[in-house]
């Protein structure tokens, strides 16, 4: 069910790319509306500010690199042009295999999905996402994917695998962007002997791992916030202090 060789190449290129919406909040302040960002202007900001995107971007950006590299990738998703959407993408290697890669919720590594292959099972599995397990399934739209957590608790999320258009994504991706609901930022990081799952959400912050939920001290303002988030993934502080008073603020 893991990924081959060269999957894992491009895959591991986005390792330290965290999954936020801090940077639309920012790009709609300077741009003057919320738009989806091209890949070129993705790669400027993360060389210049250390800034990532949201699953919109981090589709379209991944997707472009395994391209370049020659293989077949798409996006896949739910909920398009809603408040709910996600997207992630399917990348195909030299053998024709389809792997499932979620830089959007912050995978650990991208994921067999077809039933077809020898190697594919729906067995409840490790080493996919972190602070718990992954059973996938396949269903008549595509695939679902249970969310096996240390308490016992079991979410899903189902993915139809019929690729998305190139125009579509990128419409979707629009919509997303200038919607601004709430800071959210979402990273995996290497701690000991795991991969634990860094997160902000709303001026709260905690770490997802093996042994359940591990809340953090609350903050007193936006610049120790800032120098947390920026600590956690290198995103640029001001930047990020730019972005959660343009929260703060509301619509």
């Amino acid at each position: 069910m893991r990924a081959t060789q060269d999957i894992l190449q491009i895959w591991n290129l986005f390792d330290s790319h965290p999954m936020e919406t801090l940077t639309k909040a920012w790009y709609a302040a300077i741009s003057g509306e919320g738009k989806q960002r091209s890949v070129e202007t993705m790669e400027e900001h993360r060389h210049r500010y250390g800034l990532s995107g949201n699953c919109f971007d981090l589709a379209l950006w991944l997707i472009h690199a395994y391209r370049a590299n020659g293989m077949n990738a798409y996006g896949v998703g739910h909920n398009l042009h809603t408040p709910k959407a996600h997207v992630a993408v399917v990348a195909v290697n030299y053998r024709g295999q389809r792997y499932f890669c979620d830089l959007g919720d912050q995978w650990i590594e991208p994921i067999l999905v077809d039933s077809t292959s020898a190697d594919y099972c729906e067995e409840a599995l490790e080493g996919f996402v972190t602070g718990g397990k992954v059973k996938p399934e396949t269903i008549a739209e595509g695939i679902r994917f249970a969310y096996i957590r240390p308490n016992g608790k079991v979410s899903y999320q189902s993915f139809n695998l019929t690729p998305i258009q190139e125009n579509e994504l990128v419409a979707a991706g629009h919509y997303s962007q200038s919607l601004l609901r709430h800071p959210l930022v979402e990273i995996r990081l290497k701690k000991a002997n795991e991969i634990v799952h860094w997160e902000f959400d709303r001026w709260s912050s905690f770490i997802s791992c093996n042994d359940g939920l591990v809340h953090e001290s609350k903050l007193g303002d936006n610049e120790q916030w800032a120098e947390r988030i920026h600590e956690q993934t290198g995103m640029n502080r001001e930047i990020v202090m730019k972005a959660l008073a343009l929260y703060a603020a509301g619509p």
